[in-house]
C-alpha cells in the first residue's frame, strides 16, 4: 500500500475512533447480567436437547401454533412456546445407510461433518414443515407433519417422502447460506456442489421450472450469503422481488487486492428465464454495493465492508421495511463493528440508476452511457411492461438483447448509502465479535425507540438503543444490558424475536435459549433507579419499575429515555439531589498499619464514583484524596496501610446524568496497634500452671481450635463486640492458614475479604489487588 494511502487509512481510522468515543461510558453496559442471574430471575430458559448437547443449526418460531421447531445434528425437536419444556417431541433423522461411511471415505471429519445437520426449516402449508439437512454431504429434504392449529401436539416424518436436497441445502454443515419460502417456492443462496465451488441463487419446488444464476463470476464471485427476503415494490404482485444480502470478492476493486464488498442482490419472483438466452437461468438478476462507513478527516472514510447479519424491521407499509445491517471491518488498524440502516426507497433508486460498465482490462469502471434496451434489464414482467403495443407477459418474451445486456451488466454503478449517510451505531475494540442482530420498535412515553439485540461470539447478547438528539451528529449510544445467555463463551449463531410474546430466541451450538426482552424489576425498587435505566420497555408506576404500556390509562408513569433525569422525573418521590441518608450502611473494623478494603460496587458501570469522608466530631464531608496508600478500584476503596486518622464515616456516591446518590455509607473504626500488641503478647496459663502457646487455629490438626487457642482472638472481640464470633473464627483461619492446612482442617467456603465487618463480609478484592498485597498486610 502506498505510504500516502496508508496514512489516509490510519487518519480515517483514528477519526472513527474519535468520532464514536471509544472511552465513552455509553459503550459500557449499564447492567451486566450473568448466566446465573438470568436463570435465577426466570428471565431465561435453555433447551439443550435430550442428548445433553444440541449442536443447533436451525430454528423456526411458529407463533400460529405456539411452537418452536429446532434442528440439530441428526435430530429435530418441537417445543411449546410457554417455556415449560414439558411436552417435547423428537425426530431422529440420521444420514441414509452408507452415506456416513462414504462421507468419511471422501476425507470429511466423522465428528463435525459426516452427519445430517438440519439447516433449513420453513412452513410449507397449514399442516407441514419443510426440513432439509446436509445428510453427510448428501443434502436431503423431507416434509414434517405438525398438524393443524389447536390439534394435539404431533410431530412426525415420513421416511418414504425424503428427497434430494441439492440446491436447497448446502453440503457443508458450516458453510453460510440463506433461504426463504414464498408461495410454495424455495429461494436459496448457497454453494450447490460437494467442493463448494458452485455459488448459486436457486429457486426450487413449486409448479414452475427450477431457476439458477448463470456460472459467471461477474454475477457471484465467492459469495457468503447472509439472508433472503421477499420485499414487494407496490400493490402489483407481479413486481414482487426476492432480495439477497451477501458479501463477495469485488470485481470492481481495481486491482487493490481481494477486496470484499457487501451486496444487496435481487431477482423477480415471477422470473421464468429466457427462451433462447439464459434458459432456466435468472434473467432479472441485479446487484448493488451496500456502503457503511464513518467519514474521517481529509475525506478518508473508515469502511465496514464485511456484512455479518441483516434484519428487516417491518413498518405499516409492507413494501417499505427498514433494513438494519450489522457490519465488521477488515482493517488492520483496529477491530470495529457498525450498524447501518437503509431505506427501501434508496435501494430502489440505485437499482433504477445507471449500470456499472467496463470495456476492457485497462479501462476504469464507469456508468454505462449507451442505449439501455427495453424492457429495462432487471424489471419484472408486469402491468408496466405488458402494454398493448408490446406484450411482455413473461421474461421468456423478453428480446435476446435484453437478456444479453442483463448477463453482461449485473452490477449497478451507484452504491446504497445508509440513512443520514453514516452508521447508527459503531463499536470498536471489543473483547468479542458481534455476529447476530434483531430489532424491536418500542413505544415509550417520550417517543419511539428501536431496541437492538446484538449476539456475540462469547455467548452474550447486548441490548442497545441509539438516541438521536436533534442533529444526527450528536447521536448517543446507550448499552442497556449485557446478558450472558450461555454459560460458556460459545458463539451465538441465530436469533429470532417474537414481539407478540416479548421473547428473544437465541441459538448456539450448545442449545436454544428463550430470553425475555425485559425484566424491569432488575433495575431496582426506586423511581430514580428505574429512570436512570433508560429502558423503553420500563417505567415507574408510582410503586415499582414495571412494563410500560403505551395504551394504559394510568396517570402516574415516570419515564425519561432521552435524558434519564431522575431529579426531574422523581422529584415528588421523596428524592433529594444528594441523598446522603440513602444506601446500605456498614460498620468496618481495621487494624492499624494493616490494609483495609471498603466495598462499593455501583449498579451501573456507567456511573462515576466519588468517595467522601466525615471525620469524628465534624459535620463537614470532604472528598477522599487517593495516592499510593489509598487506591480507588472498581470494587471500592483500598487502604494499603491504615492509620488512626483514617477513622470516620465514608460515603460512596455515584454521579449519573447529573444525579448524585449515596450507594454505601461505611463507618470505619481503626483498632490501634498497641491494643492488639498487648493482647498478642500477654501469656495465659492452664490449670497446671503451664504456659499456653498462642497461635492460629490451624496449628492443631483438629478442625476447631481449643479453648485456650480461641481465647487470644476473643479478646479482640472485646474491642469490637461479640457479634458473629463464628465468622471471626473462619476469618482468622483463612488469614493465617495456608491452603493445604485449611483444606485439612475444614473445607468451609469462606469469601475472600480484606476487612472484618460488624455483621457483613467484605467483597473479594480483584486479582490485580490480590497480587500487590502481601499476606501479612491483610486486616487482622
Amino acid at each position: 500500500m502506498p505510504p500516502l494511502t496508508a496514512a489516509r487509512c490510519l487518519l480515517a481510522a483514528l477519526g472513527c475512533l474519535l468520532a464514536v468515543g471509544v472511552s465513552s461510558k455509553g459503550n459500557v453496559p449499564r447492567l451486566r447480567l450473568s448466566h446465573r442471574d438470568l436463570l435465577s430471575t426466570n428471565r431465561s430458559t435453555i433447551f439443550i436437547g435430550h442428548r445433553g448437547f444440541l449442536d443447533f443449526r436451525s430454528l423456526y418460531v411458529d407463533e400460529y401454533r405456539d411452537r418452536i421447531f429446532i434442528g440439530g445434528r441428526d435430530v429435530l425437536y418441537s417445543l411449546r412456546l410457554d417455556q415449560s419444556q414439558t411436552d417435547v417431541k423428537e425426530i431422529n433423522w440420521p444420514p441414509a445407510a452408507g452415506q456416513r461411511e462414504e462421507c468419511i471415505m471422501k476425507g470429511k471429519d466423522p465428528v463435525t461433518e459426516c452427519a445430517n445437520y438440519i439447516r433449513l426449516l420453513h412452513p410449507f402449508n397449514r399442516t407441514h414443515l419443510l426440513a432439509c439437512g446436509t445428510g453427510a454431504f448428501h443434502p436431503v429434504c423431507a416434509f414434517i407433519y405438525v398438524g393443524h392449529r389447536g390439534e394435539q401436539h404431533v410431530f412426525t416424518l415420513d421416511p418414504g417422502n425424503v428427497e434430494s436436497g441439492r440446491g436447497k441445502c448446502p453440503h457443508d454443515p458450516n458453510r453460510p447460506f440463506a433461504s426463504t419460502f414464498i408461495g410454495g417456492e424455495l429461494y436459496t443462496g448457497l454453494t450447490a456442489d460437494f467442493l463448494g465451488r458452485d455459488p448459486v441463487i436457486f429457486r426450487s419446488l413449486g409448479s414452475r421450472m427450477s431457476l439458477r444464476t448463470d456460472t459467471d463470476q461477474r454475477l457471484l464471485h465467492d459469495p457468503r450469503f447472509l439472508s433472503a427476503h421477499l420485499i414487494p415494490d407496490n400493490d402489483d404482485r407481479d413486481n414482487d422481488k426476492v432480495y439477497f444480502f451477501f458479501t463477495e470478492k469485488a470485481t470492481e476493486s481495481e486491482g487493490k487486492g481481494p477486496a470484499v464488498y457487501s451486496r444487496v442482490g435481487r431477482v423477480c419472483a415471477n422470473d421464468a428465464g429466457g427462451q433462447r438466452v439464459l434458459v432456466h437461468k435468472w434473467s432479472t438478476f441485479n446487484k448493488a454495493r451496500l456502503v457503511c462507513s464513518v467519514p474521517g478527516p481529509g475525506g478518508g472514510d473508515t469502511e465496514f465492508n464485511e456484512l455479518e447479519d441483516v434484519f428487516l424491521l417491518q413498518t405499516k407499509d409492507e413494501s417499505n421495511p427498514e433494513v438494519y445491517a450489522l457490519f465488521s471491518t477488515t482493517s488492520n488498524v483496529f477491530q470495529g463493528y457498525a450498524v447501518c440502516v437503509y431505506r427501501m426507497a434508496d435501494i430502489w433508486e440505485v437499482f433504477n440508476g445507471p449500470y456499472a460498465h467496463k470495456d476492457g482490462p485497462n479501462h476504469q469502471w464507469a456508468a454505462y452511457e449507451g442505449k439501455v434496451p427495453y424492457p429495462r434489464p432487471g424489471v419484472c414482467p408486469s402491468k408496466i411492461t405488458n402494454q398493448p403495443s408490446r406484450q411482455y407477459r413473461s421474461t421468456k418474451d423478453y428480446p435476446d438483447e435484453v437478456l444479453h445486456f442483463a448477463r453482461a451488466h449485473p452490477l449497478m454503478y451507484r452504491s446504497v448509502h445508509p440513512l443520514n449517510g453514516k452508521p447508527l451505531l459503531v463499536k470498536t475494540n471489543l473483547p468479542y465479535r458481534l455476529q447476530q442482530l434483531v430489532v424491536d420498535r418500542v413505544e415509550a412515553e417520550d417517543g419511539q425507540y428501536d431496541v437492538m439485540f446484538i449476539g456475540t461470539d462469547s455467548g452474550s447478547v447486548l441490548k442497545v438503543i441509539a438516541l438521536q438528539k436533534g442533529n444526527f451528529v450528536d447521536a448517543e449510544e446507550v448499552t442497556l444490558e449485557e446478558m450472558q445467555v450461555f454459560k460458556g463463551p460459545i458463539p451465538i449463531t441465530a436469533m429470532e424475536i417474537s414481539v407478540k410474546r416479548q421473547t428473544l430466541f437465541v441459538g448456539s451450538r450448545a442449545g436454544v435459549a428463550q430470553v425475555k426482552l425485559h425484566h424491569c424489576e432488575t433495575y431496582g425498587t426506586a423511581c430514580a433507579e428505574c429512570c436512570l435505566a433508560r429502558d423503553p420497555y420500563c417505567a415507574w408506576d408510582g410503586n415499582s419499575c414495571t412494563r410500560f404500556q403505551p395504551l394504559s390509562k394510568r396517570r402516574f408513569r415516570r419515564q425519561d429515555i432521552r435524558n434519564g433525569n431522575p431529579a426531574h422525573q422523581c422529584l415528588d418521590q421523596n428524592l433529594t439531589h444528594d441523598d446522603s441518608d440513602g444506601g446500605e450502611e456498614k460498620l468496618i473494623y481495621g487494624a492499624e498499619l494493616n490494609s483495609t478494603f471498603l466495598e462499593c460496587v455501583p449498579k451501573s458501570p456507567q456511573a462515576a464514583v466519588k468517595w467522601f469522608v466525615q471525620r469524628p466530631n465534624n459535620d463537614r464531608k470532604e472528598e477522599v484524596k487517593t495516592d499510593e496508600r489509598i487506591l480507588k478500584t472498581e470494587q471500592g476503596l483500598l487502604f494499603r496501610r491504615i492509620f488512626r486518622l483514617d477513622t470516620g464515616t465514608y460515603y460512596c456516591k455515584t454521579l449519573e446524568h447529573g444525579f448524585v446518590q449515596t450507594v454505601t455509607k461505611i463507618t470505619l473504626e481503626v483498632i490501634e496497634s498497641d491494643q492488639l500488641s498487648d493482647i498478642f503478647h500477654r501469656g495465659e496459663h492452664d490449670e497446671d500452671g503451664a504456659l499456653i502457646q498462642r497461635g492460629p487455629p490451624c496449628s492443631v490438626p483438629h478442625h476447631r481450635p481449643s479453648h485456650g487457642q480461641k481465647a487470644w482472638f476473643k479478646e479482640i472481640m472485646q474491642l469490637i463486640g461479640y457479634a458473629n464470633l463464628q465468622r471471626v473464627d473462619e476469618y482468622c483461619e483463612r488469614v493465617w492458614c495456608n491452603d493445604k492446612q485449611r483444606k485439612k482442617n475444614k473445607p468451609t467456603k469462606i469469601r475472600n475479604s480484606l476487612s472484618t465487618e460488624g455483621g457483613k463480609k467484605g467483597r473479594a478484592k480483584t486479582s490485580g489487588e490480590r497480587s500487590r498485597i502481601p499476606r501479612q498486610a491483610t486486616n487482622t
